[in-house]
């Protein structure tokens, strides 16, 4: 269900959470800075938050879900106050290119997706989406042209009420000193700390 949203003046290609509007060249700046380089999922995340905002409620204290790990939580993070340190940005790898906003006190809200039909009017997002092709064959610049002249075009909104299981909020507990390594950790996660349990992501080396 499409929500009316706020309108763009000309030339903006996305608004953030506190109002202000960046054109696209400027966001692809930004995204440079904040990224390391230009990525297209990350340019289509902007106008994908950026049409999520447009249909919260003004004042509304939201949250955020990224339902990947790639560029959403980068432009989640960029645009709004939601990030994974402050806990207010969830990123649950289902691996669908889509995100949510939602009122924290609610769970009221909108997710915004890329519509898989709606692409197949434009050759180079279709091909970059679906990866028909390498990404050394692709063509970045027609690609990002595509991206600009598509905007909200191949988006899709949808209202979404957030599972209450997923409305509660996260805490530490209490911490103990784990038995093996001798650093503190939750005691929620057991016995001993997950690293010592064989989680850990690392060899001595």
């Amino acid at each position: 269900m499409r929500i009316a949203g706020k309108v763009h003046p000309t030339g903006d290609w996305v608004r953030d959470s506190k109002g202000t509007t960046h054109c696209f060249d400027a966001f692809m700046e930004r995204i440079t800075a904040f990224h390391g380089y230009p990525a297209p999922g990350l340019v289509i995340g902007g106008k994908m938050v950026d049409l999520a905002l447009s249909a919260m409620p003004s004042g509304c204290l939201f949250d955020a879900i990224a339902e990947t790990g790639h560029c959403l939580p980068d432009a989640i993070q960029m645009l709004t106050p939601c990030t994974a340190g402050n806990g207010w940005l969830k990123v649950m790898d289902l691996g669908r290119f889509a995100l949510a906003l939602y009122d924290k006190y609610s769970g009221i809200g909108v997710r915004v997706f890329i519509h898989t039909h709606k692409v197949a009017a434009w050759k180079e997002i279709d091909s970059w989406f679906f990866k028909r092709k390498p990404k050394a064959e692709q063509d970045s610049g027609a690609l990002l042209r595509e991206i600009r002249q598509a905007g909200e075009k191949i988006l899709q909104m949808e209202t979404i009420r957030v599972q209450p299981r997923l409305m509660v909020k996260d805490s530490v507990g209490t911490r103990g000193i784990c038995p093996q390594c001798g650093e503190s950790y939750p005691l929620k996660h057991g016995s001993a700390c997950r690293a010592c349990q064989g989680l850990s992501p690392y060899t001595t080396a």
